[in-house]
């Protein structure tokens, strides 16, 4: 089993990385972490490095779980959505796994663009979290 996750240095990204890590170690099955990229941004350079850190704690972190996975990062052009759904089918993922954001009363009536794509035309099942907002 393949468990993917799309992930952003976000509240909603850390809850879905969280949640999806726990599935994969509860379900013994390979965990994906995947960055998106457009690439060709003006402040691309920064960007990257910042990502690279966050992508070396990630890895660092998910290597003391004793959990299988693999993070890669791709520079496609395409909106995170678009990654996320064409690598799903590419690596024949088993589950997708997403945050959401909290929306006020007026924003409910419409999902993140990201979100809505990925769960209308991803082939396979999709486990939405949403982030904590306690703190």
């Amino acid at each position: 089993m393949k468990i993917l996750v799309g992930y952003l240095k976000t509240p909603e990204g850390t809850a879905a990385l969280e949640r999806a890590a726990e599935e994969a170690r509860l379900r013994q099955a390979k965990l994906v972490v995947l960055h998106s990229m457009r690439g060709g941004t003006r402040d691309e350079g920064e960007e990257v490095l910042t990502y690279r850190e966050a992508l070396e704690q990630v890895e660092a972190d998910l290597g003391g779980r004793g959990i299988d996975f693999e993070v890669r990062e791709l520079v496609r052009g395409n909106t995170p959505a678009q990654d996320l759904i064409e690598f799903s089918a590419e690596e024949d993922v088993d589950l997708i796994v997403i945050g959401l954001r909290r929306r006020s009363p007026v924003g409910k009536l419409v999902l993140g663009s990201n979100a809505q794509d990925i769960l209308l035309q991803a082939d396979c099942a999709v486990l939405t979290v949403k982030a904590d907002h306690g703190h």
